[in-house]
């Protein structure tokens, strides 16, 4: 079996030049999200989202891009869950995307807010009945018995709903208003290009990082 220590790949698909960049992350952002598309990276819009609970400890999980423009990078979730809970206490968080396929991430960080009741409503209403179903039977990040409480609570709530459930109070939209993003691409030998811009005074200013 070949070692961990050993797996390595070299960098050579693109550059990154501080010199060329947008002077607006978000224009960026979004040239890399819709080259990521193009490139059929599969789920482009998929995330590390990470956060923190009232003592600093740290946790992460994969969610799911839901909206980015001037306003923002928003996603969707349960507000009772645990990245629900440590938002309430500790409303910043990091992002991470990573694009394998065009040898690129970028992280982000910022301050978190919840959406308003209407936008959580249009984009709610706009899943799956199925999905919608879910909101409702899953209590997020609590401990349950066995997969049978799941489905009969989707069982009883298909009975309840049909197939159009309101949403849950208890489920809706965050908005991470950035005030760091840092663009990262592969070059050979790990001497990677990091572009990171940071918010002062309502303006981004733009530095390169060491790799």
């Amino acid at each position: 079996m070949n070692s961990i220590a050993q797996l390595r790949k070299n960098y050579t698909l693109g550059q990154l030049s501080e010199t060329e960049v947008s002077a607006d992350p978000l224009l960026l952002f979004q040239l890399w999200f819709d080259q990521a598309i193009k490139a059929q990276c599969p789920e482009p819009n998929s995330m590390t989202l990470a956060t923190a609970d009232a003592m600093g400890n740290p946790s992460a999980r994969i969610v799911l891009l839901k909206g980015a423009d001037q306003n923002g990078f928003t996603f969707f979730t349960n507000y009772e869950s645990q990245k629900g809970k440590e938002l309430a206490v500790r409303p910043q968080a990091a992002l991470l995307f990573h694009w394998h396929e065009l040898e690129r991430q970028v992280r982000i960080k910022g301050k978190v807010e919840r959406v308003t009741s209407a936008e959580s409503d249009d984009y709610y209403h706009s899943r799956p009945p199925a999905s919608r179903i879910g909101a409702w039977a899953s209590p997020q990040s609590a401990e349950i018995p066995n997969r049978e409480f799941l489905e009969e609570a989707e069982k009883r709530l298909k009975e309840k709903f049909g197939d159009a459930p309101p949403r849950p109070e208890h489920w809706g939209g965050y908005r991470l208003h950035p005030t760091d993003i840092e663009f990262w691409q592969g070059r050979p030998s790990r001497l990677h290009d990091r572009i990171h811009y940071r918010l002062d005074g309502g303006e981004w200013k733009i530095t390169r990082l060491a790799p």
